[in-house]
């Protein structure tokens, strides 16, 4: 999933953050338990997914990508319908994010989701 991420094409953004020792961060991080990641396959292919750091009550999620419409939509859906977090960070808000449901909350309210 994070290659996937990573190849991704995206609109007004050239290149990617996610580097080989970002890769290899993120894989590490998983090995411990402190990452998840979610797959969607479609006909033996995976056609979307994403994945994140998994702070107990709290989701940072970390990128997304589809290459079937909809794909990393279901993917999130399915992955919080089956969880415990009390929030899922989605650090940059976007219409897309806003559209499965994400809103702003002030540093504060977030600082108290962490402690």
């Amino acid at each position: 999933v994070i290659t996937e991420c990573a190849l991704a094409e995206r609109q007004d953004q050239q290149g990617t953050w996610i580097t080989k020792e970002m890769i290899e961060a993120y894989t590490k991080l998983y090995e411990l338990g402190h990452a998840k990641s979610v797959e969607v396959w479609q006909d033996d292919k995976l056609v979307g997914g994403l994945y994140g750091v998994d702070l107990g009550t709290v989701f940072c999620g970390e990128s997304m990508f589809a290459k079937v419409s909809n794909a990393s939509k279901f993917g999130f859906i399915s992955f919080i319908q089956n969880t415990k977090y009390k929030l899922i960070d989605c650090q940059v808000y976007t219409d897309h994010l806003a559209s499965l449901g994400a809103r702003q909350i002030p540093r504060e309210e977030f600082l108290k989701f962490l402690t």
